[in-house]
């Protein structure tokens, strides 16, 4: 038997990494399915030249009844490891709140505004090769921001 050449070798490797982003969540790996009481909400990152230059933020909240307050919810977004697979996905377990400042507003100022959850463990690591799989409390929804960092880089002052 022949040894299988290295080029051919890398672009096996390449086919096999690309196509993971193409598959469903399903063809990946076996996520478990929500629990009772939870949803499963999947992010598909577009690839990126420089992955490194990047990061994910996410965004866990409600829609909620609002006044010229802010307001934000609280919680803690864990990681996870999908046991045999080395897989992280993510769960929210509880959202505490919301809590607003306490100013006196008009009558007029209530509205419907997304409400987002502030805490630990909501800014990833950019990886477009793997879904970002994220476990949420029913009535939660998940959104997410994609930050980049400029290539402008400044020195800074000796004082």
């Amino acid at each position: 038997m022949r040894p299988i050449p290295l080029t051919a070798l890398f672009t096996l490797t390449l086919a096999v990494g690309t196509s993971v982003q193409a598959a469903s969540l399903k063809d990946v790996a076996p996520y478990p399915e929500a629990e009772k009481g939870f949803t499963r909400q999947v992010i598909h990152l577009p690839q990126q030249a420089d992955e490194s230059a990047f990061k994910l933020e996410v965004m866990a909240g409600k829609q909620l009844q609002v006044d010229c307050n802010r307001q934000h919810l609280g919680g803690s977004l864990e990681e996870k490891t999908l046991q045999g697979w080395g897989y992280s996905y993510y769960r929210l377990e509880k959202v505490m709140g919301p809590a607003s400042t306490l100013m006196a507003c008009p009558d007029n100022t209530r509205k419907e505004a997304f409400v987002p959850v502030v805490g630990d463990g909501f800014m990833l690591r950019y990886n477009s090769k793997l879904p970002v799989v994220v476990y949420v409390p029913d009535g939660v929804q998940v959104r997410y921001r994609i930050w980049s960092a400029s290539a402008e880089v400044k020195h800074a002052t000796v004082e």
